[in-house]
């Protein structure tokens, strides 16, 4: 089996990282409950068990993403980090769930606050951690192409917003008495949750069914063509797809009805290494047409030699 490129590597092992700050996180939050009693501070806790079930999903997924491809899987492994999205879609509705039946019992019951003070000092520290941790990340993952990191990334991110909902929601019950305000707006952090986890699942499913690159690559993909498809007319029906950090692309190539195949497999060639070269992860496809095939003023083609 091939040794795992150097992004494989480090995506692998940002993923191991990540369980460890989201058990210590976790570890954190729980504190802050056990020493205020709060039961926002309670269903922030219980996301951060969902973050480390996501981050463990991400590592497995990330893992078999690089399995090279195989007699059985040809085009590789790479959608597996689109499952771990989906599954951490899943978890943040899951977790979302669970805390609005939390606020609605606390409603009913009543909430009794014991060092409420100590427990937002405990769970602002513990949203500044996962603050950081979420840009690196989406950072790192939008860089790496990393569908599994950027979606934790993304987890994360909703997790600092329950975090701030709930620093705010124990403020304002201190100062005022209202303590009825704790699980309100725990229930209200969590139907933004949902909404959110909602938006990764579905980008995931998207991403699934063959999603195309994003306008900014394609642009890319047809300046590449532009600077090193000399001797060639035209490339058009230029389609793309992703597949977790792969990224197959296939075009055709016109050319003059006179060339040799070997010429335009030189042309071809050329065009293929400087795709792949210039974006990391892609493979591309070229089907060679003769001149009678070329498109005047088709949306998106690349006119060449004219």
């Amino acid at each position: 089996m091939p040794a795992a490129t150097p992004a494989q590597t480090k995506i692998t092992r940002l993923a191991a990282i990540n369980i460890a700050v989201a058990a210590a996180v976790m570890g954190i939050k729980y504190a802050a409950y056990l020493v205020s009693g709060s039961v926002a501070l309670f269903s922030d806790a219980l996301e951060s068990i969902v973050n480390v079930m996501t981050a463990a999903a991400a590592l497995v997924a990330v893992r078999i993403s690089t399995i090279p491809a195989d007699e059985e899987h040809p085009f590789g492994h790479h959608k597996a980090e689109f499952f771990a999205a989906i599954f951490e879609g899943a978890m943040i509705i899951i977790a979302a769930v669970l805390i609005l039946m939390k606020s609605y019992e606390a409603m009913t019951a009543g909430v009794t606050f014991q060092q409420p003070g100590l427990g937002l000092a405990i769970n602002t520290g513990a949203a500044m951690i996962n603050a950081a941790w979420a840009y690196v990340l989406i950072d790192r993952g939008k860089a790496w192409r990393s569908t599994a990191l950027v979606a934790d990334g993304w987890h994360l991110v909703t997790d600092v917003i329950t975090s701030a909902g709930v620093v705010v929601a124990l403020l304002l019950a201190i100062v005022t008495g209202w303590y009825w305000l704790d699980p309100v707006v725990a229930g209200a952090v969590a139907i933004n949750i949902l909404w959110t986890g909602y938006r990764i699942a579905l980008q995931s499913m998207s991403s699934l069914m063959d999603q195309a690159a994003s306008p900014e690559i394609e642009n890319q993909i047809r300046a590449v063509i532009a600077r090193n498809g000399d001797g060639a007319l035209q490339a058009h029906d230029i389609r793309t797809r992703q597949a977790g950090r792969a990224l197959f692309i296939e075009f055709h190539l016109v050319v003059p009805g006179a060339m040799t195949v070997y010429d335009a497999h030189i042309i071809c060639d050329r065009l293929e290494d400087a795709i792949e070269a210039e974006i990391e992860g892609s493979e591309a496809v070229i089907h060679v047409e003769p001149d009678h095939k070329v498109k005047p003023g088709i949306e998106g083609a690349v006119d060449l030699d004219t």
